[in-house]
């Protein structure tokens, strides 16, 4: 008879010599990669630059990680950190919120239309969003191989033990738990497959904030279900009705609400798809 939980004890180092490479890093890398492609092969379906694709990377990048980093730091441990500045650089001890990193993408994104692209930034929102969901399904598949962000006891057959997991240890021994993270990255990969049809085959570039909208609400509308099962990062959150990742989702889900009653009320967007780069003026 097979038992009634899986057994997790996967070591989220895949090499250890003189370069560490894990397993959550590796996801993210290949999570920017994969989302480079596509978005390169969505601009080049409109016509656009085929720079745009190298200065978005850049922007996007580097305002995942840091806002990613300063959310983790100004959200759920500002007395540690404000106490212990320096350890701010210290991302390597862990700590990114995924709020903090929406909001540093929404900066950057202004950044890049504003320098970049000239174009109203939810031309850039709509087409990013879509590798983001992919992108946010395999980042989650990392938390699992790290044994974190985990939920509470279940005795469903799904349950997991994370036995490598100081957290499980000491709140769950003995008992399965919900894996939160596979139930956030099936979501995001499902949410990924809508967007990339609706952009493919229902042209839904043509009405500007549709998809971003639909980003908004798949990702952060399941995020603030999902965390009523998962344990509080942070222990200040244990009395708390809604937990500080639900209270952060909430003006995430209205503005995509927003969004989509916005884009579907304004005349459909003209777009050309020429599907090449244009030639380079000399």
């Amino acid at each position: 008879m097979l038992p009634s939980f899986i057994v997790w004890d996967i070591n989220p180092t895949i090499i250890d010599s003189f370069i560490t490479i894990r397993w959550y890093g590796l996801m993210f890398a290949i999570g920017f990669w994969i989302g480079f492609n596509l978005v390169a092969r969505m601009f080049r379906r409109e016509g656009v630059p085929e720079n745009w694709v190298s200065i978005l990377l850049v922007y996007v990048g580097i305002a995942t990680i840091v806002g990613a980093r300063l959310g983790h730091v100004f959200f759920y441990q500002w007395d540690y950190y404000s106490q212990h500045p320096w350890k701010i650089l210290a991302t390597w001890e862990g700590g990114l919120a995924s709020h903090g990193g929406a909001i540093g993408i929404i900066i950057a994104v202004i950044l890049f239309s504003i320098f970049t692209t000239k174009r109203n930034p939810l031309w850039t929102f709509d087409r990013l969003t879509i590798v983001i969901a992919l992108v946010g399904g395999l980042i989650r598949l990392g938390n699992l191989m790290n044994s974190e962000i985990f939920g509470h006891a279940t005795d469903l057959p799904w349950g997991f033990m994370f036995v490598r997991s100081a957290e499980w240890q000491q709140l769950y021994p003995g008992q399965a738990v919900h894996p939160t993270q596979i139930y956030e990255a099936l979501t995001y990969f499902a949410l990924f497959g809508l967007m990339w049809w609706m952009y493919w085959r229902r042209n839904c570039g043509e009405r500007p904030g549709l998809l971003f909208g639909t980003f908004l609400i798949g990702t952060f509308g399941s995020r603030f279900f999902v965390e009523f099962i998962k344990n509080p990062q942070v222990a200040f959150e244990q009395d708390m009705l809604l937990n500080m990742g639900q209270l952060l989702s909430i003006p995430f889900v209205l503005l995509g609400v927003f969004l989509i009653i916005y884009a579907m009320r304004r005349p459909r967007m003209a777009i050309s798809y020429p599907d090449r780069w244009p030639e380079s003026k000399n």
